[in-house]
């Protein structure tokens, strides 16, 4: 682009652009749904020119594919962090009970964004890549306690607790997490020979 007098424009140097549209969209689909998601809203959100999306994401699908990773992959490391001290059971059953108490590290909007995840995941399967990745990474940490098949049903009951605690119009209280927490981690009872 040339201004008046013929020389050359510098572009704006702006390297964290693209990571600055993903963080938008992540914004405004906790206050709009994937459904009111638009380049507009985004892109005002950004602060950035409409075209900057265009130049960036193929379409809309490619710029929330990548904004759903971009929020899992974080998600992700709040969590696996959040068990980092744990040494044995009881101490996986505070840290769940912990964690679905206070929201496992994140904000209530990206919850709401995560079940916006699930809900376009059921609509369009390229998005059951991240939503698996993002369980098979949960279910990774969990692994370091408790065996795959305990770990697989006990990252379910933390979403299932996870979404009736959002839900609930009165609170949850921390024993009935914790009880249903200790119960899914407890070893089999012994079979009588």
């Amino acid at each position: 682009m040339r201004t008046e007098g013929g020389t050359r424009r510098a572009r704006r140097f702006d390297p964290e652009r693209r990571q600055r549209i993903l963080d938008a969209a992540i914004e405004v689909i906790a206050e709009h749904g994937v459904a009111g998601t638009t380049h507009r809203l985004i892109a005002a959100a950004a602060d950035v020119p409409l075209g900057s999306l265009t130049y960036h994401f193929a379409g809309l699908d490619q710029l929330l594919a990548q904004a759903f990773t971009r929020l899992a992959e974080r998600l992700s490391r709040a969590y696996a962090a959040h068990f980092d001290g744990v040494r044995d059971r009881d101490g996986l059953v505070e840290a769940v009970t912990d964690m679905v108490h206070g929201n496992a590290g994140a904000a209530a909007g990206e919850w709401a964004v995560s079940y916006e995840l699930y809900l376009a995941a059921l609509r369009d399967p390229a998005l059951r890549s991240v939503t698996e990745e993002w369980m098979r990474t949960s279910r990774t940490v969990l692994e370091r306690f408790v065996d795959p098949d305990t770990a697989r049903g006990l990252d379910a009951l933390i979403e299932g607790l996870l979404m009736h605690r959002m839900l609930s119009t009165t609170p949850f209280p921390r024993e009935i997490i914790r009880g249903a927490v200790a119960r899914a981690v407890a070893p089999p009872p012994e079979r009588p020979a």
